[in-house]
């Protein structure tokens, strides 16, 4: 374990075994139950007998066995006694070990975090409400001056503690963002949501030691809801939560996140999400689009300039058809390189005399020369706000550089 003394290992998976509470299963080829131990009354399954039929006794094994895939994790199943487990399989040459790790904490806190969001926008609701008795107060003010100063005092309660509520969710959807990196990849990101909670996420993470998974995700719409549904597809990207799916195929990838993210479950959102997979030691890039804007190639050493390439895929958006299928495209990566991963709101920004600015003019300042010390992200960003003028921008602005 991790090259650990043995004293070192033995007291860390003591301390797993008291912090999480394990318990575990053996199931032989004849899909019987052999063995059972650990602490098993903590899940409610004292009452097994071994020897019996293993799906009799535990319903969740129903289909499972023999396994499809060896390790295989079903998260925060809820068990007889009420506790929440984190259910792991591993085949042993034809014997089935399944582990029994709680995270009854964790299951927990997430509920609190989507029962948070949805009183925020209980909050939100309620604010609009008391805005409307002010205005009918204000008509009314020489007979009502009283009841007017209380319902401004009330308001303002609700709206400080709103107020608090959405910094408090927005600084948590910055900390679960992936840092950038510098070996043996560059990567570097900018994020500028344009209210509090915006409606795009992204993230990356190696899959193996060769195969590095990219990608973005713009849910229509601003707010709570659009947050947390960016957020949801992020981690379902980021834990690889699509069973019996090859992360290293985006194609594949896209069309099992459509089937999991149709709109009619989740709000009548939809999202646009651009998912590649670079492969280390060929320089190799798969990728495939949802609706999303194309990732740009721009080729050449920074401090010249460069030959600019966008990377055609197309693809419907995630949410509108249970029956789409996404086809991915793949290029290679010669060094020195840039990719860069962004969303409309980037390139979609309005001018004070209403136009637009396109998405060449964003590939037009990315294939520029790098000045030392200076981040064209950066660069990029004071653009767009010298160019659409004072306020917030109307999109969120998202934009990843991935350096090779």
């Amino acid at each position: 374990m991790l090259d650990l003394p043995a004293r070192i290992s033995d007291s860390l998976l003591t301390l797993l075994h008291a912090q999480r509470v394990v318990a575990h299963l053996v199931v032989d080829q004849s899909q019987n139950l052999r063995q059972a131990g650990g602490h098993l009354a903590h899940y409610g399954l004292d009452g097994l007998r071994p020897g019996g039929c293993a799906s009799d006794q535990l319903p969740f094994l129903e289909g499972l066995l023999p396994l499809m895939e060896t390790p295989f994790l079903i998260r925060s199943m809820e068990m007889p006694s009420g506790r929440v487990a984190d259910i792991h399989f591993f085949a042993d040459d034809g014997t089935v070990w399944i582990l029994l790790i709680d995270v009854t904490a964790e299951y927990e806190e997430t509920r609190r975090v989507q029962q948070k969001a949805y009183d925020m926008t209980l909050l939100s609701q309620r604010e609009a409400r008391l805005i409307e008795q002010l205005e009918s107060a204000n008509q009314e003010l020489t007979r009502a001056h009283s009841e007017l100063a209380a319902s401004r005092e009330a308001l303002l309660l609700v709206h400080d503690r709103l107020q608090r509520e959405l910094r408090d969710a927005e600084t948590y959807i910055r900390s679960i963002l992936p840092a950038p990196l510098s070996q043996p990849l560059r990567v570097d990101w900018r994020f500028v949501p344009s209210t509090e909670l915006g409606g795009d996420s992204f993230g990356y993470h190696w899959i193996d030691d060769e195969h590095f998974a990219l990608y973005l995700i713009d849910v229509c719409g601003h707010g709570v809801g659009s947050a947390l549904l960016a957020v949801a597809v992020a981690d379902t990207l980021r834990s690889e939560a699509l069973p019996r799916i090859d992360f290293r195929s985006p194609g594949e990838v896209l069309t099992a996140l459509n089937k999991a993210y149709q709109m009619e479950r989740h709000g009548e959102l939809f999202s646009t999400v651009w998912y590649g997979v670079f492969q280390h030691a060929t320089g190799r890039l798969r990728h495939a689009s949802a609706g999303h804007p194309p990732a740009l190639l721009v080729s050449g050493p920074g401090d010249a300039a460069g030959a600019g390439q966008f990377l055609q895929a197309s693809g419907p958006c995630i949410g509108m058809s249970p029956a789409a299928r996404y086809q991915e495209a793949q290029c290679t990566l010669q060094s020195p390189a840039r990719l860069y991963v962004f969303s409309d709101g980037t390139y979609e920004i309005g001018r004070p005399d209403g136009s637009m600015r396109e998405v060449s003019d964003l590939a037009e300042i990315l294939t520029q020369p790098i000045r030392a010390g200076q981040s064209e992200l950066d660069c990029l960003l004071n653009h767009a706000r010298e160019m659409h003028g004072p306020g917030v921008l109307e999109d969120d602005f998202t934009i990843i550089k991935v350096e090779v």
